[in-house]
């Protein structure tokens, strides 16, 4: 038996459910590439990205993954040699680092774990030996997808700052852009990137990459620069070098009708939206914690972040099991562990396109899968959610 039918949730971090509004934008014939509804559209586009990453730097659009928007970044702004340092805190930046070193940069891990975020100090501290200034760049997330890290990217820049470094700081906000406050210029971020397909809440397939002018004139030297990605390739002229070559103009509506959504809702609204049922996750888990078998990835709760929760698994129950019958069974699809949690972890998202009764549904869900299988826990997550949301979504 099972009680699944009808649309399959996604509760996995990317790509995130989608809003109606969304897919329904992009059921329409193809644009005029040349016309002015298509640059029009193109630059409310980009004024309006460079506002969500709060920056007065310009914002470019590649129809690429969130790996593509990496590359992006590093090839406008590194030459061959150059020394990049990545700062830990579970897969993505070690990824990111990975791309570097395979186009010709020497990279440098500052080693931290999977358990932990970023500690601003340490950033200082390396940064303070060296003397000779051979770090370029600096790359960083501000939320790991993999082991649910939140780090303090204001803090770290702060670290910069203080240690006098003159390196660039690099952001990855692909898993908080539109979720979760983000403020490139303020931070001190000269590089910042993100994707469609998680808070912004449109399908894969675009990148996108925030640039100040202090990036802009290291860029004006760096030597990995080809054609696609190049930032003064798209500054050109003609519209359609602004995506070299043919627009990704489906997308581009998908993306217009989400960031209309998001601004109608509007940004602090979003945040808090997002903070309130993240923090609904998270009681759950405590509760479900007591049982020693489930508990949080990252140790601290300050670190924990507000748009996707590792789960670990331990004492010989294996997580594919609640994994398949969330899926099976009702028709939840959670995230399975990755990297180095692998086999040891689930992951539940909350980010996008979310709300109460879907995020206490996956709750649900994720509580009778405990029970069916046997799965020892604290009796009363989904309660403990839905007091919080009680007591934190005044009448």
């Amino acid at each position: 038996m099972v009680v699944r039918a009808g649309r399959e949730f996604l509760a996995i971090p990317g790509p995130t459910t989608m809003p109606d509004e969304v897919l329904q934008a992009m059921h329409r014939p193809a644009l005029d590439i040349y016309s002015d509804q298509m640059v029009n559209l193109t630059d409310s586009l980009l004024r309006d990205l460079s506002d969500l990453f709060a920056t007065k730097g310009r914002s470019y659009i590649y129809i690429a993954n969130g790996h593509g928007a990496w590359e992006a970044v590093l090839s406008n702004v590194l030459s061959r040699g150059d020394k990049v340092l990545v700062l830990e805190s579970g897969r993505f930046a070690i990824g990111w680092g990975n791309a570097a070193a395979a186009m010709g940069a020497e990279v440098e891990v500052l080693k931290g774990d999977w358990r932990r975020a970023i500690r601003p100090s340490e950033v200082e501290e390396r940064l303070r030996q060296d003397k000779d200034h051979k770090i370029k760049a600096i790359l960083a997330v501000q939320v790991d997808t993999a082991s649910g890290a939140y780090n303090d990217i204001e803090a770290i820049g702060k670290a910069i700052k203080a240690a006098g470094h003159p390196a660039l700081f690099m952001v990855d906000a692909v898993a908080s852009l539109g979720c979760m406050p983000f403020e490139m210029d303020a931070w001190g971020i000269d590089v910042a990137m993100s994707g469609s397909q998680k808070g912004l809440m449109t399908p894969p397939g675009l990148g996108f990459v925030a640039v100040n002018d202090r990036a802009r004139e290291v860029h004006k030297k760096a030597d990995l620069r080809t054609p696609y990605w190049d930032w003064t390739e798209r500054d050109g002229a003609e519209h359609y070098r602004k995506y070299s070559g043919t627009a990704p103009v489906h997308l581009l509506f998908a993306l217009r009708q989400a960031i209309d959504m998001i601004f109608e809702e509007k940004l602090e609204n979003v945040f808090i939206r997002h903070r309130l049922l993240a923090e609904a996750v998270r009681r759950a888990v405590a509760v479900w914690a007591e049982g020693q078998v489930l508990g949080f990835n990252i140790a601290e709760a300050a670190e924990r972040s507000d748009t996707v929760t590792t789960v670990m698994m331990g004492n010989g129950h294996d997580p594919a099991a609640l994994h398949r019958y969330c899926k099976e069974k009702c028709g939840v699809v959670l995230g399975v562990g990755i990297g180095e949690l692998q086999g040891q972890a689930f992951r539940i998202a909350h980010m996008g396109h979310v709300n109460a009764p879907m995020i206490l549904g996956t709750l649900g869900v994720i509580e009778v899968g405990l029970n069916a299988l046997a799965i020892p826990h604290g009796k009363g997550g989904v309660e403990a959610a839905i007091e919080w949301l009680g007591e934190s979504v005044s009448a």
